[in-house]
């Protein structure tokens, strides 16, 4: 029988490895951005919908208006970045979108010094600068022709606006200490069916069943069923695991871009990356680099 531990790791794993993948729908549906994220909103609060019912979450007592209006603030930050990110892609390669959307440490960091006045620690400008030095080696290296998109330093620059809303939303979250983390996310979702109904193109939609199974994916897969294993994570695990267990998610999304695209790192690109990725691993499970190890003489 699993411990409670094991169950979260596993589900951790499983929301972290299938978040890697969400890169290779959204470019094999072959739709819009505006039209990916309406439909994720979509089918993701079918999904959320179903599971708040069955949670007994739909209840007119579990929110206030304050927190209503707060989650809404918070769907439409995180809409906002599905949009960047989504539309970082094709721009940047799915790999690099995906490392340098995982500077959110350091935006959170931000933030949180900015309306918190939670301070700033040598340890964690160390692993900013780190992280900034590896921004300027990704943004300097020369991609192979067409082997990315239309415009790589756009896509970049969209991948960093995708983190920084990503962590306003998260800001916005910790606000919402005790709501049920499920209605949060029904109504972030529902807030992006309302945002981006205006802005899809339902003119032509698709006509084989393909890009559907991609999109409804992206939705119920993608959405609601990384939401429930995500939050039965958190609830089970300590903050330095899942923060460990986060970096599955951009290994994945590298390796999905190699399989799928054939779209391989050039060597400043790794070095980078993988600057960044330290870099937020150290911020985020709290190392200290200038720690120095007590130096005991040798006994026996």
């Amino acid at each position: 029988m699993m411990t409670e531990k094991a169950r979260g790791t596993a589900e951790m794993t499983a929301a972290m490895a299938i978040s890697g993948t969400i890169g290779w729908f959204v470019v094999a549906s072959g739709q819009p951005v505006m039209n990916v994220v309406f439909w994720r909103s979509v089918f993701g609060a079918a999904t959320l919908l179903v599971v708040c019912a069955a949670m007994g979450l739909l209840r007119r007592d579990s929110l206030s208006g304050r927190q209503v209006l707060l989650a809404a603030i918070g769907g439409f930050a995180i809409v906002t970045n599905w949009i960047l990110l989504f539309a970082a892609y094709p721009r940047a390669s799915i790999s690099i979108a995906t490392v340098v959307y995982n500077t959110q440490p350091f935006m959170l960091v931000g933030l949180g010094a900015l309306f918190f006045a939670e301070r700033l620690t040598a340890a964690k400008l160390i692993w900013l600068a780190m992280a900034f030095a590896g921004m300027v080696a990704i943004v300097q290296a020369k991609p192979a022709a067409g082997a990315i998109g239309t415009d790589y330093v756009a896509g970049i620059l969209l991948a960093l606006g995708a983190a920084l809303a990503y962590a306003v939303a998260a800001i916005i979250t910790k606000m919402l200490k005790g709501v049920p983390p499920h209605l949060i996310a029904l109504i972030q979702v529902s807030v992006g069916i309302v945002m981006l109904a205006p802005l899809a193109d339902f003119s032509d939609p698709p006509a084989a069943a393909g890009p559907w199974l991609m999109l409804g994916a992206i939705g119920v897969v993608h959405t609601g069923l990384v939401y429930i294993l995500l939050y039965g994570a958190i609830q089970k695990l300590p903050t330095n695991l899942i923060g460990a267990l986060s970096f599955i998610y951009p290994v994945v999304a590298v390796a999905v871009d190699l399989v799928a695209f054939g779209h391989r790192l050039q060597w400043l690109q790794v070095v980078g990356a993988a600057a960044i990725l330290i870099a937020a691993a150290g911020m985020t499970l709290g190392w200290a680099p200038l720690a120095r190890r007590a130096c005991g003489s040798p006994t026996g």
